[in-house]
């Protein structure tokens, strides 16, 4: 019998999985960005903050969150593809997205909590393991059937993305957006339609994160911290191999989880200074990733022979 530690672990994997796969639909294909957490924080907070204020059910919220989060990448991606503001341009707009999001998560104290974060009003009573109309389970099997099935769905359309047309049509606009568009590619409906892709997946993944852990935060699901999260767990896991994402959320996950263990609360900050730095060697020394590079290896003796 899985113990609830171990159960809460695999949890978190397939959820963060799903949301790096979100992320990747854009870094994998030239459009990296810094502004997920942003996607993130508005949908954890928007259900929650419905649910408790105004007590609308996270199945009412949940739309209403997508659909804010649809209108915010659209106002921030449409200027930045029509007027071609790309590479560290980009980046640099969709950053200041994500502090801002999270600033304005905390200067709404009253509303929000804060610093403090937020606890979603609970429906679970004794004797009521089940409130299926305020989106809260106390049986963490039941929360590990439900994000593996999103995990799945997050899968599919990575798939639907890599084998599609516009994938290529995206990587033709990475190497050179004027000859793509000579082509006749719709370099800027073609983005924004990739970013609204990733931008609702991760969305989404705020929605079952704040649902499962009753609790939010500015700092766990918003702002830069959480956006270079995603950034190293997709390229640590590896950005072009469709499980790429999920191995990253497994490896970011364990080295948080042995960085708790070992340390505690003494140095807060390390994990994001460690992920920073492992970027970096990352990125120069094994630029596929960990899985990228296994399959490599074994790819390796194949081709020789």
């Amino acid at each position: 019998m899985i113990g609830n530690y171990p159960l809460h672990l695999m949890i978190l994997v397939l959820l963060w999985g799903y949301i790096y796969t979100g992320w990747s639909l854009m870094g994998r294909l030239g459009m990296v960005s810094f502004g997920h957490g942003a996607f993130m924080g508005i949908g954890a907070y928007t259900v929650v903050m419905l649910w408790n204020h105004f007590g609308l059910s996270p199945w009412l919220g949940a739309p209403a969150a997508l659909a804010l989060t649809a209108a915010v990448a659209l106002v921030i991606a449409y200027p930045c593809f029509r007027f071609k503001i790309v590479g560290h341009y980009f980046a640099l707009v969709t950053l200041a997205l994500s502090e801002v999001t999270r600033l304005v998560i905390t200067a709404m104290r009253d509303v929000t909590g804060g610093s403090l974060g937020a606890t979603p009003n609970g429906a679970l009573t004794e004797g009521r393991s089940v409130a299926i109309g305020a989106l809260q389970f106390s049986d963490k099997w039941v929360w590990l059937a439900i994000i593996f099935a999103f995990w799945l769905l997050g899968l599919w359309v990575w798939r639907l993305v890599d084998r599609g047309m516009g994938r290529l049509a995206l990587q033709a606009i990475s190497e050179d957006e004027e000859a793509a568009a000579s082509i006749g590619i719709h370099v800027t409906r073609a983005k924004l339609q990739v970013t609204l892709v990733s931008a609702l997946m991760t969305c989404t993944g705020g929605i079952l994160y704040a649902q499962y852990q009753l609790y939010v935060n500015p700092d766990t699901v918003s702002g830069i911290a959480i956006s270079l999260q995603m950034v190293f767990g997709v390229i640590a896991g590896g950005m072009f191999v469709m499980l790429g994402p999920t191995v990253g959320a497994a490896f970011t996950l364990l080295l948080a989880e042995g960085l708790r263990l070992a340390f505690g609360n003494k140095y807060p900050a390390l994990d994001t200074t460690i992920y920073g730095a492992m970027l970096v060697l990352f990125i120069i020394f094994m630029p596929k990733g960990i899985l990228g590079a296994l399959l490599d290896l074994v790819r390796r003796p194949r081709r020789a022979s």
